[in-house]
């Protein structure tokens, strides 16, 4: 294994370690200011991160407002407040050693407010803002009138060169590194476009070398870029470093830091990532945001697959092709359709998914009358979490609506969030996790259910393990 040497990177030497953000309340102060105190660079999520009373108790995130517009300016405030306490907690930690990011997804409720707000109350302690879910044109300049550095989250060299193009190339100086996040490999939302086969995991390595081809273009050679997705052992990735075709390179871990000491997730998730086998991470689309993303195959996540499948095509008029009514109710008469699809639906019934509800995509879904209810309850008490969902049709405009029909195929990711980071029973919820995850069970470190602390996990990397 090659010796990792520090790297220069938004304008100090550190580590080429990276801690990837996670939200919702997982990436905290807590675990991120441990991993610079070691030398790297930490990431405090700032994704609805917890803030604390006069006790040193978690606040809970409870919405009173009456309209949906009324509970995104309570989530501003809980997400603004959360994200500065977290901040001021790894500092202290950190002890001036390493570097301190926070991570921000683009899409999320309330994003450019949310940022000015943390930042408006951290001067001097964040050196850089990692942003990605989404085409965060505005970060760099956001960032830089700060004096932090900005890291935009990309999947492709296309993607970086619309946003250097458009926006970032007037804010050069405070680019502090570029990160590759594969499609194919990380953990939680993924840029994977509708001219990439989800099927078909592509090579890291010459996507990359076309990024840094194309960022040499723009005068960027000496810029880091961050590999992102799939990294565990780095003597895997080897022939990485100090390669003339790559130039400088990072590696993040999002994964693997979720199972440390300092991690607050729960111990039954802690657990759970210790028996997982190669495959049981699965890149869906049920998200609300549209996005590919990537997590554990909880009966959360097979409930969806499910809810997907038990699903036809019907119209509201009769003819030739939707000529018989469902009628298995009064509302049902008006509901046409195909035969042979009748007879899938009438055996979704019988087994009690005798309720059904309208898609987007001219379809119905069967589902339980209380997976109904629930559906209905959960889209009734949105908060406007993301800048345009699916699920709810909130979006962040002068209606707050994106115009289209809910589409109850998806779910409401701030509840599931919320929950699972809490303490919440991990097979009930969304538990996002990249596809080397399986290595915990496999991994020698790891024996005999051996947790380590930050500082451990660090050192461990350091020489390739």
């Amino acid at each position: 294994m090659k010796a990792l040497n520090a790297i220069r990177m938004a304008g100090m030497e550190v580590l080429p370690l990276i801690e990837g953000g996670k939200g919702v309340s997982v990436s905290t102060g807590a675990s991120s200011g441990p991993w610079a105190l070691a030398g790297g660079v930490g990431t405090v999520s700032a994704v609805n991160a917890d803030a604390y009373d006069a006790l040193g108790n978690i606040i809970p995130q409870i919405y009173t407002g009456k309209t949906r517009r009324d509970r995104h300016e309570e989530l501003i405030q809980y997400s603004t407040a959360g994200g500065i306490e977290q901040v001021l907690k790894a500092h202290e930690i950190r002890g001036g050693q390493g570097a301190l990011n926070i991570n921000v997804l683009w899409e999320m409720g309330g994003a450019e407010r949310i940022l000015k707000g943390i930042l408006d109350k951290t001067k001097g302690m964040v050196n850089g803002v990692t942003c990605g879910a989404g085409m965060p044109y505005k970060l760099a300049e956001i960032a830089s009138s700060y004096g932090v550095y900005y890291y935009p989250i990309i999947s492709s060299s296309r993607a970086f060169r619309a946003l250097w193009m458009r926006a970032y190339k007037k804010f050069a100086d405070f680019l502090g590194a570029v990160v590759y996040e594969d499609p194919w490999l990380a953990g939680g939302h993924n840029g994977l476009t509708n001219s990439e086969d989800p099927l078909v995991p592509e090579d890291p390595y010459p996507r990359v070398k076309q990024l840094r081809e194309q960022m040499r273009e723009f005068g960027l050679g000496d810029i880091p870029i961050v590999m992102a997705g799939g990294v565990w052992h780095l003597r895997d990735w080897e022939n990485w470093i100090d390669n003339d075709e790559l130039g400088p390179i990072a590696f993040q871990f999002g994964t693997r830091p979720l199972l440390t000491q300092e991690s607050p997730i729960s111990d039954q998730w802690k657990n759970r990532l210790m028996t997982l086998k190669e495959g049981d991470v699965l890149l869906h689309r049920f998200s609300p945001t549209g996005f590919y993303s990537s997590a554990v195959k909880t009966e959360f996540l097979k409930d969806l697959e499910q809810r997907s499948e038990q699903q036809v095509a019907f119209s509201t008029t009769q003819d030739n092709e939707f000529s018989v009514a469902l009628g298995i109710n009064p509302r049902a008469n008006k509901i046409f359709l195909k035969p042979e699809d009748k007879a899938r639906a009438l055996k979704w019934v019988e087994a009690g998914c005798n309720e059904f509800l309208k898609t987007p995509d001219q379809t119905i879904v069967f589902v339980t009358p209380d997976i109904k209810d629930e559906i209905r309850t959960d889209q009734a008490a949105c908060m406007g979490c993301l800048s345009n969902c699916k699920f709810s049709n909130w979006a962040d405009n002068e209606k707050n609506s994106t115009g289209r029909k809910v589409d109850p195929r998806s779910f409401c990711i701030q509840k599931t969030l919320q929950d699972i980071s809490h303490g919440g029973d991990i097979e009930r919820n969304l538990m996002f996790a990249g596809h080397s995850a399986f290595n915990f069970a496999t991994d020698p470190f790891y024996s005999n259910g051996f947790v380590p602390t930050v500082k451990q996990l660090v050192e461990r990397i350091q020489v390739g393990d």
